[in-house]
């Protein structure tokens, strides 16, 4: 091999250049110097560098030496035209679709199989992804010569894009200069075009063993002709002619200037023109060469489609772990809700007060037998009208009965007229001090009493229907039945659950008679008493508060609770009995703030200094979310 030539060019008849030979002498170049050396192509569009590295890849082609072109504008399938190549890229024109993933397997049908390859990267969309095809081919190519140390050629087109002049080169571009300068003891060879010389960077060029400069016109790109080979040539480049070139190399040490040879293939790369365009025949490589390239196609996408089926069974069990959370983290708001409700009652239910003990029932002598003597009064019996737990009057306690017996409300719900009729036999006097000297709003305002009763009456049915079905059951129930109003004396503060309500008393309740007549109190009363609430409790009255109106499991929702009925309902329970909301129809619910504020305390301001109140009332408890609180 060391002794065999390719011919290529002739002597042009133009003037410039040191060759004594004459016009039309064929130009020879040695085969392991193209294969193993360094060279520079270059000359503006048109001018023939492209039909140039052609001609030099048909003659290598032609004695059976095996190359790799990159191909950076889709020009080189031509040469499918006569010989038997594997065109390897992202179109659909390509013999086989490649990425990184095949560099390894590339690389040894080159070297190994001595496969001819045209590695076309026009195709690819993503810049990167074609920059790591080209890094990793040639980092595997490297490799494997160093142990092979088999003369081959890699040529690269549009080398400016990979080995710039000055900042910005990526670790493509490293790689390809590492060649450059240690590739030719390896046996790898490796050959850059280029229509900017200028844009090239100055130490590949400089480094390379044959140059062929063509027709170049731009001021930068001749001085660099100047530099590199004098300024007559410099001068003399720019009327070069279609095909013509100085060519520079080492082993003859001269600048001849020749006219190359035309390619023999099909010339892609050429300008379009008037003329039909006819894609000429090409040849095919082997199917076994495709299908081993294919396989490796095939792993990779049935690896992607396994973890994409991953992933989406990933994100179904995060959602469902997350949907799991908000569930056990309601039941725990609900439990303890409905514990120290529970606990509430049992208290008042033992209180000392009605001769017992303070002991929690069957747990000492307050749990005896209905009707026993235990040198006590007998306990007085619950009556209709009475204000019991905190104050509350005889309304709550029925519609605590309603809603222990939601067949009944449902019947009362259910007249044409509206009417609760359950109601009229149950007429509700006016509300009861209520404990720690804390008064409840007054009763006097009968028309409002009645307008409540129906709502009531259709509410408690809607939350026993949804799972909302009270806390008393078995013996607790028959102790509230049973249960008389507490004294003045008696603290019920420790039966406040964390929303800030034993559930009787609405939110009214925490202001005194003296208080109503002061702003700043009734504001900071009624924001402490928002603001204790849970979160998810009180998102849902920003819910209403925004919505205007809105069912349960609407506001739950919008709160970002689960939406899970019963959890709604028994949170939409605290928000109705602090008076925040009230039922209006179909399961509906309507923020009502506003209207408690205005029953306790209207009557002390007129409407501007009303409105004013309410609003900072909103903007104190974080209601409003266009104000800080």
């Amino acid at each position: 091999m060391s002794d065999e030539t390719i011919t290529v060019a002739d002597v042009s008849d133009g003037t410039g250049g040191e060759s004594e030979l004459s016009a039309g002498t064929p130009i020879s170049l040695p085969v392991v110097e193209i294969l193993t050396g360094r060279g520079f192509i270059t000359g503006k569009s048109g001018s023939g560098k492209s039909n140039t590295a052609s001609v030099v890849i048909e003659k290598l082609l032609d004695g059976g030496y095996p190359c790799l072109i990159v191909d950076s504008d889709g020009e080189y399938y031509g040469l499918k035209e006569e010989y038997e190549i594997l065109h390897a890229g992202a179109d659909d024109e390509c013999d086989i679709q490649v990425s990184a993933e095949h560099a390894e397997k590339l690389a040894a049908l080159a070297l190994e199989e001595n496969v001819p390859i045209i590695l076309d990267v026009s195709g690819y969309l993503d810049e990167d992804e074609a920059s790591e095809l080209i890094r990793e081919t040639a980092r595997q190519l490297f490799a494997k010569e160093k142990k092979l140390k088999k003369p081959f050629l890699m040529l690269v087109e549009e080398c400016h894009e990979y080995i710039p002049e000055g900042a910005g080169m990526d670790k493509t571009g490293k790689t390809l200069i590492k060649i450059g300068k240690r590739g030719r003891k390896h046996g790898l060879g490796i050959v850059g075009i280029s229509q900017r010389p200028a844009d090239v960077k100055k130490d590949f060029i400089t480094q390379c063993d044959w140059l062929c400069w063509h027709r170049l016109t731009w001021d930068n790109d001749t001085k660099v002709v100047s530099r590199i080979l004098g300024s007559e040539y410099g001068d003399a480049i720019e009327d070069m002619g279609d095909g013509e070139a100085f060519l520079m190399t080492d082993w003859a040490e001269s600048i001849r200037r020749v006219q190359f040879h035309r390619k023999q293939t099909f010339d892609a790369g050429a300008t379009p023109g008037l003329d039909d365009f006819e894609r000429p025949d090409l040849k095919s490589v082997s199917g076994d060469l495709v299908s081993e390239l294919q396989s490796i196609t095939d792993e990779r996408e049935r690896t992607e489609s396994e973890l994409a089926d991953l992933r989406q069974e990933l994100d179904k069990k995060r959602q469902r772990i997350t949907q799991l959370e908000r569930e056990l983290e309601e039941a725990r708001d609900m439990s303890e809700m409905a514990d120290t409700f529970a606990q509430a009652l049992l208290q008042k239910a033992d209180a000392p007060y009605r001769g017992g003990n303070g002991r929690s029932p069957g747990g000492g002598p307050a749990a005896t037998a209905p009707g026993s003597h235990n040198g006590s009064a007998p306990e007085p019996q619950r009556r209709d009208g009475d204000a019991a737990f905190g104050g509350r009057p005889a309304d709550d306690q029925a519609e605590l009965h309603d809603y222990e017996d939601p067949e009944a409300a449902s019947a009362d719900a259910r007249g044409d007229d509206g009417v609760d009729r359950a109601g009229d036999d149950r007429k509700r006097p006016a509300a009861a001090p209520a404990g720690n000297g804390a008064a409840a709003p007054a009763a006097a305002d009968h028309d409002h009493e009645s307008s409540e009763t129906t709502e009531s009456s259709a509410e408690r049915t809607e939350e026993a229907a949804n799972g909302d079905g009270g806390v008393e059951t078995g013996a607790s129930h028959e102790r509230v039945a049973n249960a008389v109003p507490p004294t003045d004396e008696v603290d019920i503060s420790p039966a406040r659950s964390r929303s800030g309500f034993d559930g009787v008393e609405d939110a009214s309740a925490i202001l005194d008679g003296d208080e109503l007549r002061h702003r700043e109190a009734v504001v900071a009363g009624f924001a402490r008493a928002v603001e204790s609430l849970e979160d998810v409790t009180r998102e849902m009255l920003g819910a209403y508060r925004r919505e205007g109106r809105a069912t349960p499991v609407e506001a739950h929702r919008a709160a970002d609770g689960s939406g899970d009925r019963r959890y709604a309902y028994a949170r939409n329970k605290v928000l109705r009995r602090a008076g925040f909301v009230e039922h209006r129809s179909r399961g509906e619910y309507a923020y009502a703030l506003p209207a408690l504020v205005r029953r306790v305390y209207g009557e002390h301001t007129d409407e501007q200094d009303l409105v004013e109140v309410i609003a900072e009332i909103e903007a104190r408890a974080g209601l409003d979310p266009d104000v800080a609180p």
